[in-house]
């Protein structure tokens, strides 16, 4: 099965000019979205903590992250963003595409806007 990815645009908070473009993976099962640090710095992105995440192995680790704005679909959000490995996989997690209102149909790995977002 392909996985969905999306091009997505992250904007420093600190210096609204400058970004950061790539296709990324949409992992409904990522919280947060990553992307690599040294992209994140080079637009930058201020470190505003450290939080440890449970990797797809099992493992935990610690990641330093930022906040961006985040655009994708059309669509403008504002969230974390985890300062990934040097040659990582950008992914945008499931926290942007909920803030939106967009859903993964994982059958057939495309994009369901709801109608409403929930605010109950």
């Amino acid at each position: 099965m392909e996985l969905a990815k999306v091009t997505t645009k992250l904007t420093s908070l600190q210096s609204p000019r400058e970004t950061y473009e790539a296709v990324f993976l949409v992992d409904t099962g990522a919280t947060d979205s990553l992307a690599p640090a040294g992209k994140l710095e080079e637009i930058g992105v201020v470190k505003e903590g450290k939080m440890a995440y449970e990797l797809a192995d099992g493992t935990v680790k610690e990641y330093p992250y930022g906040l961006v704005r985040i655009e994708f679909l059309g669509e403008v959000t504002a969230g974390r963003v985890i300062f990934g490995e040097r040659e990582v996989e950008p992914i945008l997690g499931v926290t942007a595409l909920e803030s939106v209102g967009i859903m993964v149909d994982s059958a057939n790995q495309t994009f369901k806007r709801l109608p409403a977002i929930p605010l109950k």
